[in-house]
C-alpha cells in the first residue's frame, strides 16, 4: 500500500512539474500570437516564476522577458500606426524585460553537471537589451519628473547596471557610454532622496569622475557613509572630495566642522600642508590653512596665510571677508582690556590701537564688496561694524538702509 501510495504522489509531483513546464510553452505561445492576450501570458508565466520545479530553469525567466518585449512592440506598432498607446507601459515593459533576461542569463551562466556553460540566451537577450535601453532613461525622467523617485531609481539604476553586467562585456559600455554618469548621477540623486544609501554608494561612483556632476556625485557618497556611521570612510571620503573638486565648499566645511568638533587640529593642519607641499600656490589650500589657524584663534598666522591666498588669487573674495573679520575680532577682544577713562595716560594710544584694527578691516571688507557685491553676508555686517566704530556717517547710513531692506 505505501508503495502505491508513494508511486502516485511520484506521478502527482511529475504532473504538477508537466503542468508548469506546460505554462511556461502556452505563456510564450499565447505572447507570439497575431493578437495575443498579455494578460493570460503574464498569469501563466507568474506561476512559473514562483513554482520550485521552474523557477531556476533559464527558460522561464527568458519566456518571461520574451512576453515583456513583445508588450513593447505591439505598444510601438499602436504609436506608428498612430493608434492610442502607453507611454508608461513602453517604459515599464523595457524595465521588466531587462530584469526578466538578467535573471535568465544568471541562470544560464551555471555549470551543467558536466561543468560546461551552454548560454544559448545571451546573444539574443542582449541584443534586445541593449535596443531598449534608451526607454530606461524615458522612463527614469518621466517618474523623476513626477517626484516619484523609487521608480526613477529604478530606471536609471537598470540603465547603469546594464553597462557593469557580464552580458555586455564585449560591449565595454562603462567605458564608451558618454551618458552613464549622468544617468548614474540621476539615479545617485533619486537614491539620495529616499535615504536608500546602499543604491547611493552603488550608483554614485559611475558619476564621480564627470565634469559636471561628479562633485555632486561625490558629495551623496560622502552624505551617505556619515549616514551609515562610517566616520573613517565618511573623512575619507570629505578629503578626496576636497582635492578632486576644492571650488565644492561642502567637502570643506564639513570637514572642518569634524575637526573643530572633534578638536583634531593637529590632523587637520597636516592635511592642510599635505595639500599645500603638492601645490604651494594653490589659493583654496592657502586658504584652508588660514582658515584652520582662524578656528584655532591664531589670527596673525590666518592674516598671514589669507595674504598669502589673496596674492595666488586678489579675486579671492572670502579671504578677504575672513581677513577683515579678524581684525574686527581682534579690536574686541583689545577693547575689553583697553582703558575707557579719558583721564588715563593710556586711553589715548589704547583708542588709537581699537581704531587701527578697524582701519586695517575697513579695506578687507571693501574688497570683498567690489569682488562679490551680491553676497551679502561676506561683507554688509562687517561694513556696518567698521563705518560705525570709524565714525564714517555717510557710508555707515548706506549700509544700515541695505541692512533694513
Amino acid at each position: 500500500m505505501k508503495r502505491v501510495l508513494f508511486s502516485v504522489i511520484l506521478l502527482l509531483a511529475a504532473g504538477f512539474t508537466f503542468a508548469q513546464v506546460k505554462n511556461v510553452k502556452d505563456a510564450k505561445s499565447i505572447a507570439s500570437d497575431v493578437k495575443p492576450d498579455f494578460a493570460k501570458a503574464e498569469e501563466l508565466i507568474k506561476s512559473a516564476l514562483t513554482n520550485p520545479e521552474t523557477q531556476n530553469d533559464p527558460e522561464t525567466w527568458d519566456v518571461a522577458g520574451f512576453i515583456q518585449k513583445r508588450i513593447n512592440e505591439k505598444q510601438m506598432e499602436n504609436a506608428y500606426l498612430k493608434k492610442p498607446y502607453d507611454t508608461l507601459k513602453v517604459y515599464n515593459s523595457a524595465l521588466n524585460m531587462c530584469k526578466y533576461y538578467f535573471k535568465c542569463d544568471e541562470l544560464a551562466q551555471v555549470p551543467n553537471e558536466k561543468g560546461k556553460i551552454k548560454n544559448k540566451y545571451r546573444k539574443p537577450n542582449a541584443a534586445s537589451i541593449l535596443s531598449e535601453r534608451p526607454n530606461l532613461i524615458n522612463g527614469g525622467i518621466q517618474y523623476f519628473n513626477l517626484n516619484k523617485n523609487k521608480e526613477a531609481l529604478d530606471f536609471f539604476g537598470a540603465y547603469v547596471d546594464i553597462a557593469a553586467n557580464p552580458m555586455f562585456a564585449d560591449q565595454d559600455l562603462l567605458k564608451k557610454d558618454t551618458v552613464l554618469p549622468q544617468i548614474a548621477y540621476y539615479a545617485s540623486l533619486a537614491a539620495t532622496k529616499l535615504e536608500d544609501y546602499p543604491s547611493v554608494l552603488k550608483y554614485a561612483p559611475y558619476a564621480a569622475n564627470d565634469k559636471e556632476v561628479g562633485k555632486y556625485a561625490m558629495e551623496f557618497v560622502s552624505t551617505a557613509l556619515k549616514a551609515q556611521g562610517d566616520t573613517v570612510k565618511w573623512v575619507a571620503s570629505l578629503k578626496e572630495g576636497i582635492l578632486k573638486h576644492p571650488e565644492h565648499s561642502f567637502f570643506f566645511g564639513h570637514l572642518i566642522d569634524y575637526y573643530s568638533n572633534h578638536n583634531k587640529y593637529d590632523e587637520a593642519m597636516q592635511f592642510a600642508d599635505d595639500m599645500l607641499a603638492k601645490d604651494p600656490k594653490n589659493a583654496f589650500f592657502l586658504y584652508v590653512k588660514g582658515y584652520l589657524y582662524h578656528n584655532m584663534k591664531d589670527y596673525n598666522k590666518a592674516i598671514e596665510f589669507y595674504g598669502k591666498t589673496t596674492e595666488v588669487d586678489p579675486n579671492y573674495a572670502e579671504a578677504f571677508s575672513n581677513m577683515g573679520l579678524i581684525y574686527c575680532l581682534q579690536a574686541q577682544e583689545f577693547s575689553e582690556k583697553a582703558s575707557t577713562n579719558v583721564n588715563d595716560p593710556k586711553y589715548k594710544a589704547d583708542q588709537a590701537t581699537l581704531k587701527g584694527f578697524y582701519e586695517k578691516a575697513r579695506p578687507c571688507y571693501e574688497k570683498a564688496r567690489a569682488l562679490k557685491p551680491d553676497q551679502k553676508d561676506l561683507w554688509m555686517n562687517g561694513l556696518y561694524r567698521v563705518y560705525y566704530n570709524l565714525g564714517m556717517g555717510k557710508e555707515f547710513d548706506e549700509i544700515e538702509k541695505l541692512m533694513q531692506n
